[in-house]
């Protein structure tokens, strides 16, 4: 018997362009398939505010500075992704060959500071839509028909049930484009080759094809547990001022993120029947996140997997 199986690691991933990206006890690598078929693996070493200050890493608060760190990592992984497909004009080329060294090197500067802000605005739009489409939104349509329902806690029910949907909605409608359906695609090898280390075999694609593309640290499994945890704790906030309710909700997301993680977290290392069936419909959820890769694909991810691995198994134990 291997000593090494059921290894929970604290390694986690992200599905890129056409690449999986790995955040390792040490190291994030992202591994890119690029148009002419090359894998590209870009390191960099991990830069937490975790590891600065102690009480970041209180329980609840190192999940709401995680979550706000994973965004941030995800779309400068995305971004750094999407440069190996972007059409550059033969003017812009043309212009570029036509400086000088201290004026490409001024352009440069110019454009890191510009992605710099254009990775932060992403952030802060997204945690804007997804706070005004899957929080607010069902908050307000709610309001409408409170008064039918009369009571608080019929009304927060009905309030979860409309925020699940539109946030399966949303998965739905978005799964159907092309280009995130590749995404999907490794967002199922990322999941099948940590699985595969996890298990404390060899990373390869014919080891890592058998695995599940399922797994319960999945943060698509993360948000599906943030829309439970919101109508447990918003179910104790009154429905009497709808614009105090909603400052409240707004106030109380922090809490709801945090104790998501922590859920999350203790999820992903239990065996407990209890945890499994609580991660149950994330992993339903996941069919519609994930596909099932090709060879290729499991390539990237080992590739990426490979790159942030220590070589000793005890540095990214959960």
């Amino acid at each position: 018997m291997n000593d090494n199986k059921c290894h929970i690691t604290s390694i986690g991933g992200q599905a890129v362009m056409e690449g999986v990206m790995m955040r390792g006890p040490k190291e994030i690598a992202v591994a890119v398939r690029t148009p002419d078929g090359e894998i590209v693996v870009d390191k960099k070493p991990v830069a937490s505010i975790l590891q600065k200050y102690k009480f970041l890493k209180l329980p609840i608060i190192r999940g709401v500075v995680s979550f706000i760190e994973s965004l941030i990592i995800g779309t400068k992984a995305l971004m750094y992704s999407a440069e190996f497909f972007d059409i550059e004009e033969e003017e812009d080329k043309a212009k570029k060959e036509a400086m000088t060294e201290e004026e490409r090197a001024a352009f440069e500067a110019k454009e890191s500071k510009m992605k710099t802000a254009a990775i932060y605005g992403s952030v802060v739009f997204a945690l804007i839509f997804g706070i005004a489409l899957f929080m607010l939104l069902p908050t307000v349509l709610v309001g409408f028909v409170k008064s039918f329902i009369g009571s608080g806690v019929l009304a927060t029910l009905l309030e979860g049930v409309v925020r699940i949907i539109l946030f399966l909605l949303y998965i739905a409608l978005v799964s159907r484009m092309e280009d995130i359906r590749r995404v999907f695609e490794y967002h199922g090898a990322e999941h099948k080759t940590i699985f595969c280390y996890e298990s404390g075999e060899e990373l390869t694609v014919e080891n890592a094809r058998k695995f599940s593309r399922l797994h319960p640290r999945c943060g698509t499994s993360f948000l599906l547990i943030v829309m439970v945890v919101s109508i447990i704790l918003f179910s104790f906030v009154s429905w009497d001022n709808p614009l105090m309710r909603i400052v409240l909700r707004l106030l109380l997301l922090p809490v709801v993120a945090g104790l998501s993680y922590e859920i999350i977290k203790f999820a992903g290392r239990s065996k407990s029947k209890a945890m499994k069936l609580i991660s149950l419909p994330g992993m339903w959820l996941q069919k519609i996140t994930t596909n099932e890769p090709d060879d290729s694909q499991l390539e990237v991810a080992i590739a990426s997997l490979s790159a942030v691995l220590t070589g000793n198994r005890e540095d990214d134990k959960w």
